[in-house]
């Protein structure tokens, strides 16, 4: 199994909410992922539209597996997002993101979402520490 799918598939074992989200894992290579959720009604909030923190919510796991997706451990150190378009209950969101820039210690990141009409509904960007530790040591992983 491809080393990006292998990390992706152990965080999400242990990420409680983002399967609570939904999320399903679309595509991955190393810096690189695409996933998706369906939003349900539990989502919305008192505009009946999809709390905001459903869209970021997603971008979040996504700048996390593309992140991680070397197999070395990253954490964000810093996020932010931008609504385009109003979400509602139904609507299929996918993220995807890309690779801006990578060093030793930091990585950054932009997270487009789309709903299934292909509208970009929000953009994302975040920054991640880099740890040095590697998710699967046993493989000397020395991405």
């Amino acid at each position: 199994m491809e080393l990006s799918k292998k990390v992706i598939e152990k965080m999400m074992s242990g990420d409680a909410f983002s399967q609570w989200l939904g999320i399903e894992l679309l595509e991955s290579a190393p810096g690189f992922c695409k996933i998706q959720l369906k939003v349900r009604e539990e989502m919305t909030n008192g505009f009946n539209i999809a709390h905001g923190g459903i869209s970021y919510s997603l971008a979040d796991s996504c700048l996390a597996f593309a992140a991680n997706s070397y197999g070395t451990q990253s954490v964000s150190i810093e996020t932010s997002i931008s609504h385009t378009k109003k979400v509602e209950s139904g609507d299929l969101l996918i993220a995807t993101s890309t690779e801006l820039n990578k060093s030793k210690k930091t990585a950054l990141y932009s997270i487009t979402i789309s709903n299934q009409d292909n509208i970009e509904i929000a953009h994302f960007k975040g920054t991640v520490y880099r740890t040095g530790k590697e998710w699967f040591p046993e493989n000397n992983n020395l991405q």
